[in-house]
């Protein structure tokens, strides 16, 4: 078992887990993130969708479930796939923290729930994204506006974004 694997122990390593925004809690997040990114890596090529990845962590630091983009079926979302994972109504995502390669879609057409409104039903308080969805499938993505309107904290982590994005380089170049 691995540092990351283990639960905090101490108020402080609860705190830290849960990215509360300290220097270490924001070293928690980059890692968290960087584990997402790996799974976008798994994405079957898509030129009609992003390649996303997802990790849902509790609030004592251990991954709850995760997920990346077709990974159930062709239109199957990160967020979808990691949130699907857990049983409906899990009191453990009250506290936890979505980590997506990808700002959680807003708006689509493959389904009746946008990730955005999963999240929000899921009870999620906490999102982390590495970037921003362009306007290439679906003008000014309105995920994060969502998010925040339902009161969900969103933090975006632009050191990763280019990383992100390089996985989702034969649709954005």
């Amino acid at each position: 078992m691995t540092t990351s694997d283990r639960a905090p122990e101490s108020r402080n390593e609860r705190e830290q887990a849960s990215g509360s925004g300290d220097a270490a809690g924001r070293e928690r997040d980059l890692g968290w993130m960087r584990r997402a990114i790996e799974l976008s890596r798994r994405c079957p090529p898509s030129a009609t969708a992003f390649s996303v990845g997802a990790v849902v962590v509790g609030a004592d630091g251990e991954v709850l479930a995760e997920g990346y983009s077709r990974e159930v079926d062709a239109v199957n979302h990160a967020e979808e796939a990691a949130l699907g994972k857990l049983p409906a109504g899990d009191p453990r995502l009250r506290t936890a923290t979505v980590y997506s390669t990808l700002e959680p879609c807003g708006q689509r057409a493959s389904r009746p729930h946008p990730c955005a409104e999963l999240i929000v039903a899921a009870g999620v308080p906490r999102v982390v994204v590495a970037w921003r969805e362009p306007a290439l499938f679906v003008e000014a993505c309105q995920g994060t506006a969502l998010l925040t309107g339902a009161g969900i904290e969103v933090v975006e982590l632009p050191e990763l974004a280019e990383e992100a994005r390089a996985v989702n380089a034969h649709l954005v170049g």
